[in-house]
């Protein structure tokens, strides 16, 4: 056990994020001794392992006693501790909002992105899914259009803000289509940013470009975990 925990550790620190069906990764998702061991590892340089059953991939993150001494001497802190601006940030919540929100919808219903939930008896007792059949893209010229001219423009958001989500793995870019990149779901509270989501002036903004918010009623049910052992693909 002691050669794994060094290993995961260390992949850990060295790519931020790991898949959530790497082996170790299972390991520690299921076995509290070796969850627990890896725990105090981390903690001991001040982070801490981010995990979302409903997400993809699991982080090494700050521990939150650890911002402010880490980041709080950066003026960027302000705004993120990931050096994002006012703008970028508002246009991580946007993208966030249009792939997560509608994906979470879809994995508490037991949905995928090209099926519409009717006829499927036993939907209820699948496994929640992850990845791309769950996880629809958006297109980039769509999301610059409708959100660029609110953002400081449409070359600015193209050409700088786009690249910069997609180099701190918030999103992926692939031939024109945004996709939700290892960090968009695991790093960004759900249980936070829902609400005031679906509840406050984002919401009316979406809707104005043509953006539908998810029913709340879906998200009230995401409240109730997904067994971990169960849900975790066993290949």
């Amino acid at each position: 056990m002691e050669h794994e925990l060094q290993s995961l550790t260390a992949r850990l620190l060295a790519n931020r994020w790991l898949p959530r069906n790497d082996r170790m990764v299972r390991r520690a998702l299921i076995d509290e001794s070796f969850r627990v061991e890896l725990d105090q590892r981390l903690a001991a340089v001040g982070l801490q392992l981010q995990d979302n059953p409903y997400a993809g991939h699991v982080a090494a993150a700050l521990a939150p006693e650890m911002l402010e001494p880490v980041f709080g001497a950066k003026r960027e802190y302000a705004a993120s501790n990931a050096g994002l601006t006012r703008d970028e940030i508002a246009l991580l919540v946007v993208v966030w909002a249009l792939i997560v929100l509608p994906k979470r919808e879809r994995q508490v219903t037991r949905r995928e992105v090209a099926d519409d939930g009717q006829g499927d008896m036993f939907g209820a007792e699948k496994p929640v899914a992850r990845g791309d059949s769950v996880s629809a893209g958006l297109s980039e010229a769509s999301l610059i259009a409708d959100f660029g001219p609110l953002l400081g423009g449409k070359t600015k958001v193209r050409n700088f803000m786009l690249g910069k989500l997609a180099r701190l793995g918030f999103i992926e870019r692939r031939n024109g289509v945004v996709f939700e990149g290892p960090l968009l779901d695991v790093a960004l509270d759900y249980r936070v940013l829902a609400d005031r989501i679906i509840h406050g002036t984002l919401a009316d903004v979406l809707s104005r470009v043509g953006h539908a918010v998810p029913d709340t009623n879906a998200f009230e049910q995401a409240d109730a975990l997904p067994d971990e052992a169960s849900d975790e693909d066993p290949s």
